[in-house]
Order: C-alpha cells, then sequence, then structure tokens
C-alpha cells in the first residue's frame, strides 16, 4: 500500500510483479492512446499501434521510444533496467516496423505523476465498489427484461 507514494518504488513493485507473473505473451492496444494526464484525465488521440512481445519490458521500452519519452524519467523502464530484464533498444529484433518508424514528435507526456494513494481507506472503498458491481449491479442487469419459466 506505500509503494504508490513513491515512484522509484512504485516502478520497482510493478517490474516485481512483471517478473513474478512472467507472461508468454504480451499485447500492447495502442489503436488509440491517452496522452496528458491519462488514461482517466487523459485526452484520446488515435496512434495506430498495436504491439506483442513474449518480453513484456522490451515492449514496455519500445513504446517508450516511439513516444520519444526519456527513459530515465519512466519508473518501470528505470527499475527493469536496474534489475537487468529489460533489453537495449538496439539488441532487440523488431519483425515488422522498427519503433523509429512509428515515433510521434509531439506526443504529450503528463505534466506531473501523481502518488497513487493506496491507503486502507482507499483499498475497502474499491473493494466494496467491486464487490456491488460483481454481485449485485452486474447479475441485476444480466437479467433484466428476460422472463423466467415460472412466470
Amino acid at each position: 500500500m506505500e509503494a504508490g507514494k513513491n515512484r522509484a518504488r512504485f516502478g520497482m513493485m510493478l517490474v516485481e510483479t512483471a517478473r513474478a507473473i512472467a507472461p508468454d505473451l504480451t499485447i500492447l492496444d495502442g489503436i488509440i492512446g491517452h496522452e496528458g494526464n491519462g488514461p482517466s484525465g487523459g485526452e484520446p488521440r488515435p496512434l495506430g499501434v498495436l504491439g506483442a512481445a513474449s518480453n513484456v519490458f522490451a515492449l514496455d521500452r519500445a513504446v517508450v521510444d516511439i513516444l520519444q519519452a526519456d527513459p530515465e524519467t519512466i519508473p518501470t523502464i528505470v527499475a527493469s533496467q536496474r534489475l537487468g530484464v529489460c533489453p537495449d533498444l538496439e539488441a532487440m529484433h523488431f519483425p515488422h516496423l522498427h519503433p523509429s518508424e512509428l515515433q510521434i514528435a509531439d506526443w504529450r507526456l503528463p505534466e506531473s505523476l501523481v502518488p497513487i494513494d493506496f491507503g486502507m481507506p482507499r483499498v475497502v472503498k474499491s473493494t466494496f465498489k467491486h464487490l456491488y458491481i460483481r454481485f449485485i449491479k452486474e447479475p441485476i442487469a444480466a437479467y433484466a427484461g428476460t422472463r423466467s419459466v415460472s412466470q
């Protein structure tokens, strides 16, 4: 819960989580992205990028190059490079287009990274919200407008 208050620690937590899960395939849907303070407060913008890789960290690094962001400012890139799990861009194989061919010159990154509060009140509220949606709202919506056999 404390990791969201520190950029480096949060980035390391995400990288360690990805290492623990060790996905065989990661797919990135960049058809439309949210620039600025996204995703919830960002502005939708067409990118036309769809990526896939067996190495989640390589995909992350390639996207940073497409957006022309400084890798040293992205906490997950810094953490994955520190742990030695992120290959250098030059060492990656791209069967179709190289990230340099997809670069976006004027992509707006967030103005500032806002700490994420994973404090107990937020966690409890979020948990109850998801439980409400899962067990009360969705089942009612799923059966709304249908007739039961006994009617």
